[in-house]
């Protein structure tokens, strides 16, 4: 099966930091150089992104990882949390993109949620180059959002966001741009904060309507994505 590298090596960077990934990053570099998908200037700023991160002590590059991702709604690294947060579409919008991995005969072997952009990223790199620039358009608002949060917050990984919106070749639309611009950033060192916004959203997987806040457009992006038949590229490039 061919692979498309790229996919893999944005997979790979922005996935919690291991030992393995600190000691492939030099031949990740390599193949995102020989591959070339993205500009030079990108490719330079993620490889010095992976340089920090293999010359990082492991368990601080761990620990900001998670305070930076997993402590903060806002910069979640699962799709879905940011068109359906958690109402009960986002179950189902789930289950259809499990049902597209399996369909592909790929075996995720985690217990990450489907919609993990790496992971999501790990299924792209197996499709035709046409079909995963698709589906990357298709979430092209939550890559821009998300590389302009990280960007504010003066983190590297801004750039891998950065570089995905590169590779969909699509515009956003600006509507729900917008309205992913109009949420707010939780602040990872406010507790008390945080811990409200988690206790405001209770976990409802299955089937019934999105909640009041749901997006009907950035919903039918989001079943686009997850059907078995890619939607067609936009023309234009992210702004």
């Amino acid at each position: 099966m061919t692979m498309i590298a790229t996919y893999k090596v944005l997979s790979a960077a922005l996935s919690y930091p291991t030992a393995e990934l600190q000691g492939a990053a030099h031949d990740l570099i390599v193949a995102l150089n020989v591959e070339r998908l993205l500009p030079p200037a990108q490719r330079a700023a993620i490889g010095d992104l992976l340089a920090r991160i293999a010359a990082d002590d492991l368990l601080d590059a761990q620990s900001a990882y998670v305070d930076l991702f997993d402590r903060t709604r806002a910069l979640s690294l699962h799709l879905f949390e940011h068109v359906h947060g958690e109402s009960r579409d986002r179950g189902q919008a789930m289950v259809s993109l499990l049902e597209r991995y399996r369909q592909a005969g790929l075996d995720i072997g985690t217990r990450e949620f489907p919609d993990y952009i790496p992971l999501f990223l790990e299924f792209l790199s197996t499709l035709p180059e046409a079909e995963a620039r698709a589906s990357l358009g298709e979430a092209a608002h939550i890559f821009v959002a998300l590389g302009e949060r990280l960007r504010q917050r003066g983190s590297g990984y801004a750039v891998i966001l950065e570089a995905l919106a590169e590779l969909a070749h699509a515009r956003p639309d600006d509507d729900v741009l917008d309205e992913l611009r109009r949420q707010q950033v939780e602040d990872p060192a406010d507790f008390g904060a945080l811990d409200k916004a988690w206790e405001e959203a209770e976990v409802r997987f299955g089937p019934g309507d999105a909640g009041a806040d749901s997006c009907p457009r950035a919903d039918a992006m989001m079943r686009r994505m997850t059907s078995r038949e890619a939607a067609p590229l936009r023309s234009g490039s992210p702004s």
